[in-house]
């Protein structure tokens, strides 16, 4: 890795400009070399003792790999499989980080005003810029859980649409969001949709939910990506499905959804604790919530029951408050929301004339909380994360 504060590194600035002149010289003949002569091109750069850039020491070939925009990582990384692997790697964000260049890009699941098809689209928040996923692999699903760990999205199991519930998936499936490619990962142990999800200190837990037999689950399996499997851990006291997860202070917060098909939506709050391999219980949940999302700390959500206030929970005494959105008109248009420079996004579900964005910012002064924003889907969006890289 790069130190960044070794003598004179940052004062020699004419050796990182002849760096960078020599990494744009080297990604032209890198790309040629493959192109006219592929099988003596791969056969050196797959070499691990070559130089990451031939002629500078590899510290500075990476510090000079880490300044490029992260638009351009895919065409990067298709030169050589040493590139690919330095920015896959765990190091290439930290170093990416402590340069300054991180960015912080808005991925949504966006559906067609018909429900007909669905695409990922990508939202940088750079004027009206805007870039579509590749297909994600297999059929069209709802009902799944997502995840980012690090600069990785994952979609785990849910049910395929064009069959219904009766075809629940145990896949999973990754978005590696600096290359702009999908992988297939290990199976879950148990088919389910409709359950929690969330990441908790490097992994991805996955609670409850109904399975491929139409029972409702107690189950809870999590993922540790650094091997890529999943291990079932201790269950729920009681089945629960429809619920979301979501994580504070090195707990696990499952919430909302219901806890049997014939009982009413339920507001206990399982807790689990990773340190003990055990659960709690709570009182103070939301019921029925049709949006949510995690911001500085604090868990944001809409209740179906009152779409025009936001609720918003802090983990620290286990209080709510409810903070009313500024929206007139019908009260049944219901929301979606995103994260984007530590700010609130509120995407309307269905088509609205004249209706912008909505954002919350919880830092602004006492009533100028409440902003719009030019960030908007081409569609409907059903659900979003934020990936930083």
């Amino acid at each position: 890795m790069l130190d960044l504060a070794m003598p004179g590194f940052f004062g020699v600035q004419k050796r990182l400009a002849d760096a960078e002149v020599r990494l744009n010289v080297s990604i032209q003949s890198n790309l040629a070399t493959q192109k006219f002569s592929a099988g003596f091109s791969l056969q050196a750069q797959q070499n691990p003792d070559c130089p990451i850039i031939p002629g500078l020491p590899d510290d500075v070939a990476k510090f000079c790999l880490v300044l490029l925009p992260r638009k351009q990582l895919p065409v990067i990384g298709a030169v050589c499989k040493r590139w690919r692997s330095f920015i896959k790697s765990k190091e290439f964000l930290v170093i990416r980080k402590e340069a300054g260049k991180i960015e912080e890009w808005l991925y949504i699941l966006t559906g067609d005003l018909d429900g007909s098809r669905n695409h990922w689209e990508v939202l940088s928040g750079l004027g009206d810029n805007r870039m579509v996923l590749p297909p994600m692999p297999g059929s069209k699903k709802a009902g799944f859980g997502i995840a980012v760990i690090d600069a990785y999205l994952f979609v785990i199991a849910g049910y395929s649409v064009d069959i219904g519930k009766e075809c629940v998936s145990n896949d999973v499936y990754q978005y590696d969001s600096r290359l702009n490619r999908w992988s297939t990962l290990t199976k879950m142990n148990i088919a389910r949709c409709d359950f929690a999800c969330a990441e908790l200190d490097g992994f991805i837990y996955a609670v409850g939910g109904i399975d491929s037999h139409g029972d409702c689950l107690s189950s809870v399996e999590v993922y540790d990506p650094s091997i890529n499997k999943w291990t079932i851990i201790e269950s729920l006291r009681c089945p629960r499905w429809g619920c979301f997860a979501c994580s504070f202070e090195d707990k696990l917060y499952v919430m909302g959804g219901r806890s049997s098909f014939t009982i009413g939506n339920t507001k206990f709050v399982n807790v689990y604790h990773p340190e003990s391999h055990s659960w709690n219980e709570m009182r103070s949940g939301c019921v029925m919530v049709t949006a949510h999302a995690v911001l500085d700390n604090k868990l944001f959500c809409i209740e179906w029951k009152n779409q025009r206030k936001l609720a918003i929970f802090n983990p620290v005494d286990s209080s709510w408050n409810k903070v009313p959105v500024p929206v007139t008109g019908s009260s049944s248009i219901a929301f979606r929301f995103g994260i984007f420079n530590h700010k609130l996004l509120l995407f309307a579900l269905e088509e609205t004339p004249g209706y912008q964005t909505l954002l919350y910012d919880p830092d602004a002064p006492v009533g100028s909380e409440w902003q719009t924003s030019s960030l908007k889907p081409s569609g409907l969006c059903l659900c979003s994360v934020t990936i930083k890289a």
